[in-house]
C-alpha cells in the first residue's frame, strides 16, 4: 500500500527530545555545519546513490565541506524517528538521489522518502502482509534501496522480507506502471511487483503466493537491496539462519536477473550446480538434489563498464555440520563474478571449502583500480570473517597475490568430511589472529591469566579452521573454540571502506572466537517452533558455548576491535588502531586501576566513511559515550572528535544538499 504522510511519529518535530533519546525503530540524525564553509555554488547537490555510495561499494564521498578543521563545529540538523514503523536494527544506509533521501525502516521494510534538509517524511510504501513476511528471520535487516533511471524517470527498487521485487516511482512512491505482473494476493497493487519465488523453478504444486514455499521444502527471504547493472536488476537473497536449522532439505539461493524497465525475467544462476554444470562434482552423494542455502545475503557490487556483478555467498544448509553434503560444495562461501546481462559465470573463487564455520561472506566486495609493480590492475577485494582480504583482477579472476591451499585440522564428528586444505591469502597479512593458543590469552595480571587458562582448559584450542566438537566427544572437552569466530574478523555490522584516490582499504574487525555445542539434529529440532525441511540431520548446533573471561573481561589480549588501513597497491598494512577507547569494564576493573593499559578498543566494530580530507568513524570514548572521530587517512592519527547523540550502527553516509553538507548517523530507530 502507499502511505503519504506528513511526518512519522516524531518526524522532524520534537528535535531536542529525539536527539537525547534512543527510541524504537530507525533513528537517523543529520549532522551539519551551522555555517557553510564550502566553495561550492549555492544549490549544489552531491549524491550518495547506492548502499555503498558507488557501485564499487567504497563508501567514499568527494564532499569536502566538512574538514578536520571544522569537524568539531558539527551540530545536529534534524532527527527522523522510525518508531511508527517499528524500526529497530538500524542496518540501513540511506541513499540521497535527485534531492530526496531514501531508506527502509522496520520489519515491514517500509520504503521511506525524506526531505534531506529537515527529515520531513515525503512518502512511504508498505507491502501488504503475507505468511512469507511473517516467517522471515531477516525482517528488520533491510539495508537500503536500489535506484535507476527508466525513460527519464527515477525508479526505486526494493526486495522485501516476503521475497517480492517492487519498483516505485522515485518522486511519488507509486508502484511503477508496466512493471511486473499481478501476484494474486489481496492488497497488492496490480503493477510494480514481481513474485520472485515463481522464478526459482521449484516445481511447487498448488503454489500459494501468500504462503510461499512450503516449509518442508525450505524458505527464502532477503536482507539486502538488489543492484541495477545496465538494464538488469540483479536480485540476491537470504535463507533461514543456519544455526536455526535442524533438517537437511532447503531450497538453493539462486541469483535472479530481471529487466529494469518491465520486470521481465531474464536469467537464473544456479548456486548449486546442476548435472552438466561446472562444479556439479563438488556435491557428492547427490546432496545437490535436496539441500540448499548458499544465499547472497550480503550486498552486491558491480563494474558497470564491464557489465559484471560481484556476488558474495554463504555456506550450505546448517551451520557447523555438513556431513549430509560431502564435497567442497560450490558455490558455497564464494565470490562469484557474473555477466549481468546473461547471468553467465565469468569467474569465481571459493573462499572456504565445505564451510561449517558460518564463515559466510558478510560484506559487499570492494572495487578499485590499483598499481602493482608498475602494472595497473582493476581489482575486487573481498574482506572475510576469517580475517583475510582476498584480492583479484576483477575482470579475469586472477589473484593479485598468491593464494595458498594449506592443511587444516580434520573433524572428529561422525560422518563429517572436511576439506583437508583451505585457501589462505599470502597478501595482505591477516588483520586479526588466526587460531588460538595460551599465548593469546589475557595477561593484564598473573592472576587474571591463570583464571583464563583455567577457563580455557575445558575447551579445545587450535589453529585457524579448528572444527567444532560433538557434545559427547572422547576428548572430554565442553567444545572446541575457533578464531576468528563467526562474529569475528569483518562482519555485516561494519562494512570496510576504501579511498579510490589513494588505494587504501580500511578494514574494521573484531577479535572474536566461537564455540558451539553440536548435538543430534532431532534434539535441536525440538527447540525450533517451525523448522524448515523434512529430514533430521544427524547433527546440528544445539547452542553457543563461547566462554567468557574472568570478571566479564575478554579471554584474549587486546586490542579487541581494530581498524586496519591497507595500501592495496602494495598489499602492506599502513596503520592499525583500536576502535574507540578502552571500555569501562576494563578501565574500572579494581585489579587494573594502577596499571598503564594501552587502549584496548571497545570490542565493537564501527560504521565508517572516507572523504578527500579525512577518514571518519563512529564509536565510544572511555566513558562509553558516543563519539564521531576524524582521522588522518594516511597515518590513523586522530585529528578531531565530536560528541553525538547516540551510538551509531552500520549506515553512516554523507551528502551535499543545496550547498550544505550533511552527515547521517543510523542510531537504532532514528536517522540523525
Amino acid at each position: 500500500m502507499i502511505e503519504h504522510a506528513m511526518a512519522s511519529a516524531e518526524g522532524a518535530s520534537g528535535r531536542e527530545d529525539g536527539l537525547r533519546r534512543v527510541g524504537r525503530g530507525l533513528l537517523a540524525a543529520a549532522l551539519a555545519l551551522t555555517v557553510a564553509t564550502s566553495t561550492a555554488a549555492d544549490g549544489e547537490n552531491l549524491e550518495w546513490r547506492t548502499l555503498g555510495n558507488d557501485f564499487a561499494h567504497t563508501r567514499y564521498s568527494s564532499a569536502d565541506q566538512i574538514t578536520p578543521e571544522n569537524f568539531e563545529d558539527l551540530d545536529d540538523a534534524w532527527v527522523w524517528d522510525g518508531a511508527s514503523f517499528d524500526a529497530r536494527s538500524g542496518r540501513s544506509t540511506p541513499s540521497y538521489i535527485d534531492g530526496i533521501l531514501y531508506t527502509v525502516a522496520g520489519p515491514r521494510r517500509h520504503v521511506v522518502a525524506l526531505d534531506p534538509s529537515n527529515g520531513e517524511l515525503l512518502w512511504s510504501y508498505r507491502e501488504p502482509n503475507t505468511f512469507r513476511y511473517e516467517y522471515s528471520m531477516r525482517k528488520d535487516y533491510g539495508k537500503g534501496v536500489a535506484y535507476a533511471e527508466i525513460d527519464g524517470r527515477g525508479v526505486i527498487y526494493i526486495v522485501s522480507p516476503g521475497f517480492f521485487l517492487t519498483a516505485l516511482d522515485a518522486k511519488t512512491g507509486q508502484p511503477l506502471e508496466g512493471f511486473g505482473e499481478p501476484v494474486g494476493i489481496d492488497g497488492f497493487p496490480d503493477t510494480g511487483v514481481v513474485d520472485l519465488v515463481k522464478h526459482l523453478d521449484l516445481d511447487l504444486e498448488d503454489y500459494d503466493p501468500y504462503q510461499g514455499i512450503p516449509l518442508e521444502r525450505g524458505y527464502i527471504t532477503s536482507s539486502s537491496p538488489p543492484i541495477v547493472v545496465g538494464d538488469t536488476i540483479v536480485v540476491g537473497n537470504s535463507a533461514e539462519q543456519g544455526y536455526n536449522q535442524s533438517r537437511v532439505e532447503m531450497v538453493p539461493g539462486d541469483i535472479l536477473g530481471f529487466d529494469a524497465k518491465t520486470g521481465a525475467f531474464k536469467w537464473k544462476f544456479n548456486v548449486i550446480p546442476q548435472p552438466g554444470e561446472f562444479g556439479h562434482e563438488t556435491w557428492e552423494s547427490d546432496a545437490w538434489k535436496y539441500t540448499g542455502d548458499i544465499s547472497s545475503w550480503a550486498p552486491l557490487s558491480a563494474d558497470q563498464e564491464a557489465g559484471i556483478v560481484y556476488i558474495p555467498t554463504n555456506g550450505p544448509t546448517i551451520d557447523f555440520y555438513g556431513g549430509f553434503h560431502p564435497g567442497d560444495n560450490l558455490y558455497g562461501t564464494s565470490l562469484i563474478a557474473l555477466d549481468a546481462d546473461t547471468g553467465e559465470r565469468v569467474w569465481h573463487f571459493q573462499l572456504v571449502h565445505h564451510d561449517i564455520w558460518n564463515y559466510d561472506t558478510p560484506t559487499a566486495p570492494i572495487l578499485m583500480d590499483i598499481t602493482v609493480d608498475g602494472e595497473e590492475i582493476p581489482i575486487v577485494a573481498q574482506a572475510t570473517k576469517q580475517s583475510m582480504v582476498f584480492t583479484f583482477n576483477r575482470l579475469t579472476g586472477e589473484p593479485v597475490w598468491p593464494i595458498e591451499e594449506r592443511p587444516v585440522p580434520a573433524s572428529t564428528i561422525p560422518g563429517e568430511q572436511l576439506s583437508p586444505t583451505q585457501p589462505f591469502a599470502t597478501k595482505p597479512a591477516p588483520y586479526e589472529i588466526l587460531g588460538l593458543s595460551e599465548d593469546d590469552l589475557i595477561d593484564f595480571t598473573p592472576e587474571l591469566r591463570a583464571r583464563a587458562v583455567e577457563i580455557m582448559s575445558e575447551y579445545k584450542m587450535g589453529p585457524a579452521f579448528t572444527p567444532p566438537l560433538h557434545r559427547d566427544n572422547d576428548e572430554g572437552y565442553k567444545a572446541s573454540i575457533w578464531c576468528p569466530g563467526d562474529n569475528g574478523g569483518v562482519n555485516i555490522y561494519a562494512p570496510p571502506v576504501a579511498d579510490p584516490t589513494t588505494g587504501l582499504l580500511y578494514i574494521p574487525s573484531m577479535k572474536d572466537c566461537t564455540s558451539q555445542i553440536i548435538a543430534p539434529g532431532a534434539e535441536r529440532d525440538e527447540l525450533i517452533e517451525a523448522p524448515t525441511g523434512a529430514t533430521f540431520s544427524d547433527y546440528a548446533v544445539l547452542r553457543r558455548a563461547t566462554p567468557r573471561g574472568p570478571d566479564g573481561l575478554e579471554l584474549f589480549k587486546p586490542p579487541y576491535s581494530t581498524i586496519t588501513a591497507i595500501d592495496m597497491n602494495t598489499g602492506e598494512h599502513v596503520w592499525r588502531i583500536p576502535v574507540g577507547e578502552t571500555p569501562p569494564i576494563v578501565s574500572n576493573h579494581p585489579d587494573l586501576q594502577d596499571m598503564d593499559i594501552p587502549n584496548t578498543g571497545t570490542g565493537a566494530t564501527p560504521p565508517m566513511l572516507v572523504t578527500p580530507s579525512m577518514f571518519v568513524y563512529a564509536s565510544t570514548d572511555t566513558e562509553g559515550e558516543p563519539v564521531l572521530f576524524a582521522l588522518d587517512k594516511m597515518t590513523g592519527e586522530e585529528l578531531a572528535r565530536v560528541d553525538v547523540p547516540a551510538t551509531s550502527r552500520y549506515g553512516m553516509m554523507t551528502y551535499v544538499h543545496e550547498g550544505v553538507q550533511y552527515m547521517i548517523l543510523q542510531t537504532g530507530s532514528k536517522l540523525t
